[in-house]
């Protein structure tokens, strides 16, 4: 199984295949895997310590950041996800980042973001559209209300880590875009354009 993988100078963690949103632009839909590795699905979703161990295996100094992102949505294993982070943080003295859809709320079934302090320093969140009508089209999230609160996530988090963004890719209309980008200067959060891969 593909547990950790590097790219572009980081180190990704693969910790789960769940997912509460089916994005129709998804890489994971085209491939089963990227960035050199055969297949980021996992026979099976693996423990604290066998993540632990995988960090053996990549020599720290040879990243810049530790990423949490992977064929699913982190947040579905949040404690998880913490525990390691802290451990990388502690052990390895490296910045942690996760990619998220921004529903971590709703996932956990609580307020979460405050866990989040000391253990991530940059939440980047699946912007994805610039409404709730196209988000729930592109997105299609297992619940109604996901844009709103996924909007929210990012307000709330910002007091416990030191960098949130919103990312869209770059296959968006011009339209949309600039939306997201008057969106995201109103909510003072960070929007990053990617390109789609």
């Amino acid at each position: 199984m593909t547990i950790l993988y590097p790219v572009k100078g980081n180190l990704y963690v693969n910790l789960t295949n769940r997912c509460p949103c089916n994005c129709t632009f998804c890489i994971r839909n085209e491939a089963p895997g990227v960035y050199g590795s055969d297949s980021l699905w996992l026979e099976r979703e693996p423990t604290v310590d066998e993540v632990k161990s995988e960090f053996e295996k990549f020599p720290p100094e040879s990243y810049n950041e530790v990423v949490f992102c992977g064929y699913g949505e982190p947040f579905e294993r949040f404690d998880d996800m913490v525990s390691i982070a802290i451990f990388a943080k502690q052990k390895y003295n490296k910045q942690v980042r996760v990619n998220t859809n921004g529903l971590g709320n709703l996932i956990c079934e609580k307020p979460c973001e405050s866990a989040l302090e000391g253990a991530i320093d940059t939440v980047s969140i699946s912007l994805n559209a610039p409404d709730r009508d196209e988000y729930n089209s592109i997105t299609r999230p297992k619940w109604k209300n996901a844009y709103d609160e996924m909007l929210q996530f990012a307000v709330n988090v910002k007091p416990y880590v030191k960098k949130v963004m919103f990312t869209i890719v770059d296959l968006l209309s011009e339209e949309d875009t600039q939306k997201c980008v008057e969106l995201a200067e109103r909510l003072g959060i960070e929007l990053r354009i990617r390109k789609f891969e």
